[in-house]
């Protein structure tokens, strides 16, 4: 089976994913000041608190973008399967292409999300990651990734918000229950997460608009938010939490031979 370390600004994803089955997955703090030892003991526990032997995870493939986080997470992820780590970036020699001004600086979570999104709904597509940032990622039947957008994430504006007030108080990020609200914290609720819910609507619709291809593009929900913001945003039509985790196990099988 094969590691897939999805590394985020905020948070790291990691599955164990058996061909396209993701077997298991976690969750934890992006930390970019553990070493090597410290993040190969990390994924040890990972393991054996889902009850997995270490022995059976043969490979591994990284998709970061916090270079701090990079190295130590491939000597760790070696250490663990005595193979070199596949690691995904710009420069990758896969089956896709990035179809912008300076390739080689696309993050490597949207390249990875190009090539789930093509082979898996093998149809235009628009991702929307919902992470540290809200990324728009658009993508053609055919691997071929247009551009997008990228928007501020639904906790950072929140965290902007507490951080900028003195008399706001820091809140959880779900939905209120209405949008006016009675209450401060449901204030908030209603301008970030219905904000934010709008503003994830009104830019898919306006990427419609300019989308250079006929018809219409599938719209997909990704990352840790987004099943949260599945009833609240129109223009969402699937949520795969997995896509970017099934995303790594493809780019392993296809460049681990290359």
């Amino acid at each position: 089976m094969i590691l897939a370390c999805d590394v985020g600004n905020s948070e790291s994803t990691f599955g164990l994913c058996d061909g396209l089955d993701v077997r298991a997955r976690w969750r934890v703090t992006t930390d970019g000041s553990r070493t090597p030892d410290e993040v190969y003991l990390l994924l040890l526990a990972l393991l054996a608190a889902d009850g997995i032997d270490h022995s059976e995870v043969t490979g591994a493939a990284i998709g970061s973008v916090v270079p701090a986080v990079t190295t130590p997470l491939a000597e760790a992820c070696r250490k663990l399967t005595g193979k070199p780590a596949i690691i995904v970036d710009g420069h990758s020699k896969l089956p896709i292409t990035l179809q912008v001004d300076e390739p080689h600086t696309v993050g490597a979570d949207r390249i990875i999300n190009t090539l789930a999104a093509s082979r898996t709904y093998q149809r235009d597509c628009i991702v929307v990651d919902l992470g540290t940032a809200t990324t728009f990622d658009c993508i053609t039947s055919d691997g071929v990734f247009l551009g997008g957008v990228i928007a501020p994430g639904v906790q950072m504006q929140a965290e902007s918000l507490f951080r900028r007030t003195s008399k706001l108080p820091a809140t959880e990020i779900i939905a209120p229950k209405g949008v006016i609200g009675t209450r401060t914290d449901e204030c908030i609720r209603a301008g970030v997460v219905l904000g934010s819910a709008e503003a994830i609507d009104g830019l898919v619709r306006r990427i419609k608009k300019a989308w250079p291809r006929e018809g219409v593009p599938l719209v997909i929900g990704t990352g840790g938010l987004a099943a949260s913001f599945k009833e609240l945003c129109a223009e969402i039509e699937v949520i795969d939490p997995n896509l970017t985790l099934q995303g790594l196990a493809m780019a392993h099988a296809l460049l681990v031979h290359s």
